[in-house]
């Protein structure tokens, strides 16, 4: 006999670290067109000796953004924020002493 979890982890979204070609193929194809441009231009920029650290900038915040948008429930979640529905979002006025203070 095996145990197993009563409520197992939810699946992380896999990481494609900072191969641009892996987070290119990570996005949804809403997002690649953006993701190209931010990539193009960072390379373009990197001409520039001292521009040359926005490449890496712009490979992390896309990097983070594919895993964010692969989490199941990402885009209901924004929906949520955007319209207002606060009740979905664990908050100070859930934790015992913290209402007012953040």
């Amino acid at each position: 006999m095996t145990a197993q979890p009563v409520d197992p982890a939810p699946e992380q979204p896999h990481d494609p670290g900072y191969d641009p070609s892996a987070i290119f193929q990570a996005l949804p194809d809403r997002y690649r067109d953006a993701f190209r441009a931010d990539y193009d231009a960072a390379l373009e920029a990197a001409h520039d000796f001292t521009e040359f650290a926005r490449i890496r900038e712009v490979l992390q915040q896309w990097r983070l953004r594919a895993m964010a948008y692969a989490r199941p429930g990402y885009d209901e979640a924004v929906r949520d924020a955007l319209e207002g529905r606060d009740d979905k979002f664990f908050g100070a006025d859930q934790v015992p002493g913290w209402a007012g203070k953040l």
